[in-house]
Protein backbone atom coordinates (compact mmCIF):
# COMPACT_ATOMS: atom_id res chain seq x y z
CA UNK A 1 0.00 0.00 0.00
CA UNK A 2 1.70 3.78 -1.47
CA UNK A 3 1.06 5.54 1.88
CA UNK A 4 1.18 8.40 0.32
CA UNK A 5 -1.75 7.79 -1.82
CA UNK A 6 -3.56 6.86 1.20
CA UNK A 7 -3.35 9.99 3.08
CA UNK A 8 -4.04 11.89 -0.34
CA UNK A 9 -7.15 10.16 -1.00
CA UNK A 10 -8.06 10.38 3.06
CA UNK A 11 -6.77 14.11 3.56
CA UNK A 12 -9.01 15.41 0.38
CA UNK A 13 -12.56 13.75 1.65
CA UNK A 14 -11.96 14.77 5.40
CA UNK A 15 -10.87 18.34 3.99
CA UNK A 16 -13.83 18.60 2.12
CA UNK A 17 -16.13 17.50 4.06
CA UNK A 18 -14.65 20.03 6.56
CA UNK A 19 -15.25 22.73 4.04
CA UNK A 20 -19.11 22.00 3.65
CA UNK A 21 -19.70 21.79 7.56
CA UNK A 22 -17.00 24.83 8.28
CA UNK A 23 -19.16 26.79 5.63
CA UNK A 24 -23.18 25.49 6.65
CA UNK A 25 -23.59 22.73 9.21
CA UNK A 26 -23.09 18.81 9.00
CA UNK A 27 -27.06 18.78 7.61
CA UNK A 28 -25.29 20.39 4.20
CA UNK A 29 -23.33 17.26 3.23
CA UNK A 30 -26.62 16.04 2.21
CA UNK A 31 -27.26 19.42 0.13
CA UNK A 32 -24.14 17.99 -2.03
CA UNK A 33 -25.95 14.64 -3.26
CA UNK A 34 -27.42 14.43 -6.65
CA UNK A 35 -27.93 11.31 -8.66
CA UNK A 36 -28.82 13.42 -11.74
CA UNK A 37 -25.69 15.34 -11.56
CA UNK A 38 -23.83 12.33 -10.98
CA UNK A 39 -24.60 10.59 -13.71
CA UNK A 40 -24.71 13.18 -16.35
CA UNK A 41 -20.96 14.11 -15.17
CA UNK A 42 -19.37 10.40 -14.87
CA UNK A 43 -21.50 9.18 -18.03
CA UNK A 44 -20.84 11.84 -19.92
CA UNK A 45 -16.94 11.85 -19.41
CA UNK A 46 -16.93 7.86 -19.64
CA UNK A 47 -18.85 8.52 -22.75
CA UNK A 48 -16.28 10.84 -24.13
CA UNK A 49 -13.35 8.67 -22.67
CA UNK A 50 -14.88 6.05 -25.22
CA UNK A 51 -15.21 8.00 -28.37
CA UNK A 52 -11.30 8.87 -27.91
CA UNK A 53 -10.32 5.88 -27.20
CA UNK A 54 -10.74 1.86 -27.92
CA UNK A 55 -12.59 -0.34 -25.24
CA UNK A 56 -9.42 -2.03 -24.28
CA UNK A 57 -7.25 1.21 -23.59
CA UNK A 58 -10.05 2.23 -21.52
CA UNK A 59 -10.70 -1.00 -19.19
CA UNK A 60 -6.58 -0.69 -18.57
CA UNK A 61 -7.09 2.73 -17.79
CA UNK A 62 -9.15 1.43 -14.99
CA UNK A 63 -7.10 -1.50 -13.89
CA UNK A 64 -4.43 1.12 -13.41
CA UNK A 65 -6.20 2.68 -10.63
CA UNK A 66 -4.58 -0.42 -8.32
CA UNK A 67 -0.93 0.49 -9.33
CA UNK A 68 -1.66 4.39 -7.44
CA UNK A 69 -1.98 2.61 -4.14
CA UNK A 70 0.21 -0.60 -4.52
CA UNK A 71 3.10 0.67 -7.17
CA UNK A 72 5.30 -1.38 -7.81
CA UNK A 73 8.95 -1.17 -6.45
CA UNK A 74 11.87 -0.53 -8.07
CA UNK A 75 14.82 -0.62 -5.77
CA UNK A 76 17.94 1.25 -7.85
CA UNK A 77 20.69 0.47 -5.19
CA UNK A 78 18.95 -3.31 -4.74
CA UNK A 79 19.81 -3.43 -9.20
CA UNK A 80 22.69 -1.83 -8.94
CA UNK A 81 23.75 -5.14 -6.26
CA UNK A 82 22.94 -8.03 -8.87
CA UNK A 83 24.74 -5.91 -11.80
CA UNK A 84 28.14 -6.36 -9.10
CA UNK A 85 27.04 -9.22 -8.52
CA UNK A 86 27.18 -10.40 -12.09
CA UNK A 87 30.27 -8.48 -13.08
CA UNK A 88 31.99 -10.55 -10.73
CA UNK A 89 30.81 -13.67 -11.43
CA UNK A 90 31.79 -13.42 -15.74
CA UNK A 91 35.23 -11.90 -13.73
CA UNK A 92 35.93 -15.53 -12.56
CA UNK A 93 34.34 -17.42 -14.82
CA UNK A 94 33.66 -15.60 -18.06
CA UNK A 95 30.98 -14.26 -19.72
CA UNK A 96 29.17 -17.66 -20.45
CA UNK A 97 28.97 -18.38 -17.05
CA UNK A 98 26.05 -16.14 -17.01
CA UNK A 99 23.74 -18.11 -18.72
CA UNK A 100 22.31 -20.26 -16.13
CA UNK A 101 22.27 -17.38 -13.67
CA UNK A 102 19.78 -15.51 -16.16
CA UNK A 103 17.53 -19.15 -16.65
CA UNK A 104 16.96 -18.09 -12.46
CA UNK A 105 16.19 -14.33 -13.01
CA UNK A 106 13.18 -13.12 -12.19
CA UNK A 107 13.01 -9.80 -14.12
CA UNK A 108 12.71 -10.59 -18.06
CA UNK A 109 14.40 -7.26 -18.83
CA UNK A 110 17.06 -8.35 -17.05
CA UNK A 111 17.06 -12.10 -17.97
CA UNK A 112 17.17 -10.91 -21.96
CA UNK A 113 19.58 -8.37 -21.55
CA UNK A 114 22.12 -11.03 -20.02
CA UNK A 115 20.72 -13.72 -22.84
CA UNK A 116 21.78 -11.47 -25.35
CA UNK A 117 25.37 -10.67 -23.91
CA UNK A 118 26.09 -14.28 -23.17
CA UNK A 119 25.13 -14.93 -27.16
CA UNK A 120 28.15 -12.19 -28.39
CA UNK A 121 25.44 -10.08 -29.74
CA UNK A 122 27.42 -6.47 -31.09
CA UNK A 123 26.97 -3.95 -27.53
CA UNK A 124 25.27 -1.55 -30.38
CA UNK A 125 22.48 -4.11 -31.54
CA UNK A 126 22.35 -5.41 -27.47
CA UNK A 127 21.50 -1.81 -26.61
CA UNK A 128 19.49 -1.05 -29.37
CA UNK A 129 16.99 -4.31 -28.66
CA UNK A 130 17.15 -3.25 -25.37
CA UNK A 131 16.16 0.15 -25.40
CA UNK A 132 13.77 -0.60 -28.33
CA UNK A 133 11.72 -2.56 -26.02
CA UNK A 134 12.16 0.08 -22.94
CA UNK A 135 10.33 2.80 -25.23
CA UNK A 136 7.52 0.34 -26.49
CA UNK A 137 7.11 0.08 -22.78
CA UNK A 138 6.95 3.23 -22.05
CA UNK A 139 4.76 3.91 -24.86
CA UNK A 140 2.30 1.46 -23.47
CA UNK A 141 2.54 3.21 -20.00
CA UNK A 142 2.07 6.61 -21.30
CA UNK A 143 -0.75 5.95 -23.71
CA UNK A 144 -2.89 5.10 -20.19
CA UNK A 145 -1.87 7.59 -18.54
CA UNK A 146 -2.87 9.91 -21.33
CA UNK A 147 -6.27 8.44 -20.98
CA UNK A 148 -6.66 9.85 -17.39
CA UNK A 149 -5.77 12.68 -19.12
CA UNK A 150 -8.63 12.76 -21.01
CA UNK A 151 -11.19 11.96 -18.29
CA UNK A 152 -9.44 15.26 -16.25
CA UNK A 153 -9.92 17.44 -19.34
CA UNK A 154 -13.61 16.20 -19.83
CA UNK A 155 -14.93 16.16 -16.65
CA UNK A 156 -15.00 19.37 -16.02
CA UNK A 157 -16.36 19.82 -19.33
CA UNK A 158 -19.73 17.92 -18.69
CA UNK A 159 -20.09 19.59 -14.92
CA UNK A 160 -20.38 23.00 -17.55
CA UNK A 161 -22.78 21.08 -19.00
CA UNK A 162 -24.58 19.73 -16.73
CA UNK A 163 -25.00 23.54 -15.07
CA UNK A 164 -26.55 24.54 -18.20
CA UNK A 165 -29.26 21.88 -18.87
CA UNK A 166 -30.06 22.61 -15.04
CA UNK A 167 -29.92 26.19 -16.05
CA UNK A 168 -32.41 25.68 -19.11
CA UNK A 169 -34.73 23.79 -16.91
CA UNK A 170 -34.91 25.92 -14.35
CA UNK A 171 -35.28 29.19 -16.55
CA UNK A 172 -38.12 27.48 -18.11
CA UNK A 173 -40.25 28.10 -15.35
CA UNK A 174 -39.27 31.17 -13.69
CA UNK A 175 -41.92 32.24 -12.49
CA UNK A 176 -41.55 30.70 -8.77
CA UNK A 177 -38.49 33.15 -8.16
CA UNK A 178 -38.25 31.32 -4.39
CA UNK A 179 -37.85 27.82 -6.22
CA UNK A 180 -35.51 29.03 -8.48
CA UNK A 181 -33.27 30.31 -5.82
CA UNK A 182 -33.65 27.53 -3.61
CA UNK A 183 -32.75 24.88 -6.89
CA UNK A 184 -29.82 26.88 -8.01
CA UNK A 185 -27.56 24.98 -5.57
CA UNK A 186 -28.40 21.81 -7.64
CA UNK A 187 -27.59 23.55 -10.73
CA UNK A 188 -23.67 23.92 -9.78
CA UNK A 189 -23.52 20.52 -8.28
CA UNK A 190 -22.63 19.11 -11.64
CA UNK A 191 -19.61 21.74 -11.59
CA UNK A 192 -18.74 20.59 -8.24
CA UNK A 193 -18.85 17.13 -9.34
CA UNK A 194 -16.94 18.10 -12.78
CA UNK A 195 -14.05 19.35 -10.86
CA UNK A 196 -13.55 16.24 -8.20
CA UNK A 197 -13.35 13.72 -10.47
CA UNK A 198 -10.94 15.75 -12.70
CA UNK A 199 -8.59 17.20 -10.09
CA UNK A 200 -9.30 14.70 -7.39
CA UNK A 201 -9.08 11.64 -9.06
CA UNK A 202 -8.21 11.75 -12.79
CA UNK A 203 -5.10 14.19 -12.77
CA UNK A 204 -3.59 12.61 -9.90
CA UNK A 205 -4.13 9.36 -11.44
CA UNK A 206 -2.13 10.44 -14.40
CA UNK A 207 0.49 11.95 -12.38
CA UNK A 208 1.07 9.15 -10.44
CA UNK A 209 1.57 6.87 -13.44
CA UNK A 210 3.70 8.28 -15.03
CA UNK A 211 5.90 9.02 -11.89
CA UNK A 212 6.16 5.21 -11.54
CA UNK A 213 6.88 5.06 -15.31
CA UNK A 214 9.89 7.04 -14.76
CA UNK A 215 10.91 4.69 -11.72
CA UNK A 216 10.70 2.09 -13.94
CA UNK A 217 12.67 3.88 -17.02
CA UNK A 218 15.61 4.87 -14.50
CA UNK A 219 15.76 1.10 -13.56
CA UNK A 220 16.14 -0.41 -16.88
CA UNK A 221 18.52 2.40 -17.86
CA UNK A 222 20.82 1.26 -15.04
CA UNK A 223 20.52 -2.66 -16.00
CA UNK A 224 21.18 -1.61 -19.81
CA UNK A 225 24.70 0.35 -18.66
CA UNK A 226 25.64 -2.55 -16.39
CA UNK A 227 25.06 -5.08 -18.76
CA UNK A 228 26.87 -3.52 -21.57
CA UNK A 229 29.80 -2.84 -18.97
CA UNK A 230 29.72 -6.38 -17.89
CA UNK A 231 30.41 -7.02 -21.84
CA UNK A 232 33.32 -4.88 -21.97
CA UNK A 233 34.38 -6.49 -19.48
CA UNK A 234 34.90 -3.49 -16.77
CA UNK A 235 35.94 -3.56 -13.72
CA UNK A 236 33.11 -3.85 -10.88
CA UNK A 237 34.67 -1.04 -8.42
CA UNK A 238 34.11 1.28 -12.05
CA UNK A 239 30.60 -0.54 -13.00
CA UNK A 240 29.51 0.30 -9.26
CA UNK A 241 30.66 3.93 -9.35
CA UNK A 242 29.00 4.28 -12.98
CA UNK A 243 25.57 3.52 -11.96
CA UNK A 244 25.44 5.16 -9.02
CA UNK A 245 25.70 7.86 -10.81
CA UNK A 246 22.03 7.28 -12.28
CA UNK A 247 20.42 7.58 -8.70
CA UNK A 248 20.36 9.94 -5.78
CA UNK A 249 22.82 9.51 -2.87
CA UNK A 250 20.06 8.66 -0.82
CA UNK A 251 18.90 5.65 -2.54
CA UNK A 252 22.28 4.07 -3.01
CA UNK A 253 23.28 1.12 -1.30
CA UNK A 254 26.43 1.25 1.32
CA UNK A 255 29.77 0.13 -0.16
CA UNK A 256 29.95 -2.96 1.65
CA UNK A 257 28.86 -5.38 -1.45
CA UNK A 258 32.15 -4.32 -2.59
CA UNK A 259 34.23 -6.79 -0.05
CA UNK A 260 35.15 -9.53 -2.34
CA UNK A 261 35.19 -8.32 -5.18
CA UNK A 262 37.58 -8.74 -7.89
CA UNK A 263 39.61 -6.14 -9.24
Amino acid sequence: MDIASLIGLLAGIIFTILAIIFGADVAAIVDFGDAASVMIVIGGTFASTLIAYPMDSFLKALKAIKLVFSPPKFNHGEAIARIITLSNLARREGVLALEETAQNMDDPFLKKGIMLVVDGGDPELVRSVLETEMTYVENRHNSIAAVWDSISAYAPAWGMIGTMIGMVLLLGDIQDMDALVANMSIVLITTFYGGILSNFLATPVANKLRAINAEEMLQKEVLIEGMLSIQAGENPRIIEEKLKAFIAPSLRTPDEPAAGREG
